[in-house]
């Protein structure tokens, strides 16, 4: 069975979710998607989610406008490089290029999105390792490995065996707060914990990190919308 829909313009899917620890009806939507996700007790009926909805139906869509319609990556579109808002272009010979307002993606018009997401993942696995590098001769503390993912819960995380991962989505900021995620990662080779010592360590390491912080709080969830 489909997941129902709120009517209107424009219409608005919901996804239902029975949960055994559900005692009311609740309404979730998602920052990074948009997603809209009413959770209900098991043994409650359909419908009376679907009117919840309904009397929601102001307060869900104020929130989606808020959030700002999803990007298809394609000729024409503009995407963030760098902190910079670049248009892309059909790009001449083999490379992908970034210019002064433009990433210029050479081939088929079809595979614009997914070779300019390899190219992207690659520029911010080189810029993620340069800055890791530097701030773990900082730290006095060595990784093991990075990885890159386009991970959707979180920008960066350091394991106990000190493996670093990262989102490539980090190349879409300005280049201070991809460089404040990789001091943060890094300093968790140090301190697993986010105590006292631990932020300590990513201002001895970094300086003063709640600006890009608070950039990342601030404006992080936009960079998943667009899609490659």
């Amino acid at each position: 069975m489909s997941d129902p829909i709120l009517p209107g313009d424009p219409p608005i899917p919901l996804i239902l979710r029975r949960s055994p620890r559900a005692r009311r009806i609740s309404l979730r939507i998602s920052q990074l998607d948009g997603r809209v996700t009413l959770t209900m007790p098991i043994r409650l009926a359909e419908c009376e989610a679907l009117n919840f909805a309904r009397t929601k139906e102001d307060w869900i869509r104020k929130h989606l406008e808020a959030r700002g319609a999803d990007v298809q990556v394609k000729l024409g579109a503009q995407l963030p490089v760098g902190g910079q808002l670049l248009t892309v272009t059909q790009g001449r010979g083999r490379s992908v290029s970034i210019g002064l307002n433009e990433v210029a993606v050479p081939g088929p018009e079809d595979r614009v999105p997914k070779r300019l997401a390899a190219y992207l993942r690659e520029v911010a696995r080189d810029r993620l390792a340069g800055a890791c590098d530097d701030y773990a001769a900082l730290l006095g503390k060595p990784y093991n490995r990075l990885t890159m993912r386009d991970t959707r819960s979180r920008w960066g995380s350091c394991t106990s065996d000190g493996g670093l991962m990262f989102s490539w989505r980090l190349i879409m900021t300005p280049p201070e707060v991809l460089d404040y995620v990789a001091a943060h990662e890094v300093a968790h080779l140090a301190q697993m914990n986010h105590s006292a010592a631990f932020w300590a360590e990513v201002e001895r390491i970094y300086g003063d990190y709640k600006p890009p912080r608070r950039w990342l709080k601030k404006h992080g969830s936009d960079l998943h919308r667009y899609q490659f």
